[in-house]
């Protein structure tokens, strides 16, 4: 999950049955941030090559049937974790390092940053063919404090990626970034080095495709439509792809699915999306060689 980040930077995590990642001894104030290891004595291959070893036997199973897509948290969704402890609906004790600790805020952010970078180059090395950051917490900022706390270092994630590629002479893989809940930075965003921006289910299509031009959108379908019945399923699949189009466009949810929801429920919405798709191009080109 993301909070290998975490553990790899010397926190321990625990998954807790009916509660989810906890995080024992969190960073409560700017003190505790002396229990993190120094990013020199940071190695992502070692100390998280379970992952890697992961994508690698996947990519080989998978005989290139479909891609492979590796992803990290954002810096201000891990901070979120490491000084709250768990999970909350308010990350309150989070955001207080934000306007009381403002510079240790930016430490923090900045050296999980480094790590995240280093970490989805070596998930590109071990056969990820596309990266995700995740910024679940994103909505939980101001504008002003997603604009100072958090923008930057999302930038800052994908441009030194795809350098350190380049550099290494690998494929640039595309990067997808997921802001949930801050639609109000769609514009930002895509004037990042992102190649896809993914979107929760508040935002509108046709909106957010005049706010990013030239950049493809994901999503986003309303999760809690995988409870009904399928042909609502379907009705609300193809009324999404409408909406987006298919042409600059990965069809997804608009946020994960939850344990309750029913795998033949996926598999009714991922049929639908194949079909309408395939209707769509059908029609565009009947059209364009009628024309």
């Amino acid at each position: 999950d993301i909070l290998v980040i975490p553990q790899a930077m010397g926190l321990e995590v625990k998954m807790v049955k009916g509660k989810g990642p906890v995080l024992p001894q969190p960073l409560k104030d700017p003190e505790h941030m002396k229990r993190l290891k120094k990013l020199k004595d940071i190695d992502v291959k070692k100390d998280l090559g379970y992952v890697m070893q992961a994508i690698t036997l996947t990519r080989h199973r998978l005989e290139g049937k479909v891609p492979i897509i590796g992803f990290s948290g954002a810096p201000w969704t891990l901070m979120a974790y490491m000084v709250q402890g768990e999970g909350a609906k308010s990350y309150y004790k989070a955001k207080t390092w934000l306007y009381k600790y403002p510079h240790k805020a930016h430490e923090l952010m900045e050296m999980t940053a480094v790590v995240i970078i280093d970490y989805l180059v070596a998930q590109v090395e071990a056969g990820a063919q596309m990266l995700e950051v995740f910024d679940s917490w994103a909505g939980d900022l101001t504008q002003e404090a997603f604009a100072e706390f958090s923008l930057p270092y999302l930038k800052k994630i994908a441009t030194k990626v795809k350098a350190k590629l380049r550099e290494r002479k690998m494929e640039v893989v595309p990067m997808t970034i997921f802001a949930r809940g801050a639609d109000w930075a769609l514009e930002e965003l895509a004037n990042s080095d992102y190649d896809v921006l993914s979107l929760n289910w508040t935002v509108n299509p046709i909106d957010a495709r005049k706010q990013v031009g030239s950049k493809s959108l994901q999503g986003n379908l309303e999760p809690a439509v995988l409870f009904a019945d399928g042909p609502r399923i379907r009705s609300e699949a193809a009324k999404m792809v409408k909406s987006f189009g298919t042409h600059g466009y990965i069809a997804n949810l608009g946020h994960g699915m939850l344990p309750s929801m029913k795998p033949e429920a996926l598999e009714v919405f991922v049929d639908e999306v194949h079909k309408c798709s395939e209707s769509m191009a059908k029609g565009k080109k009947r059209k364009e060689a009628s024309t």
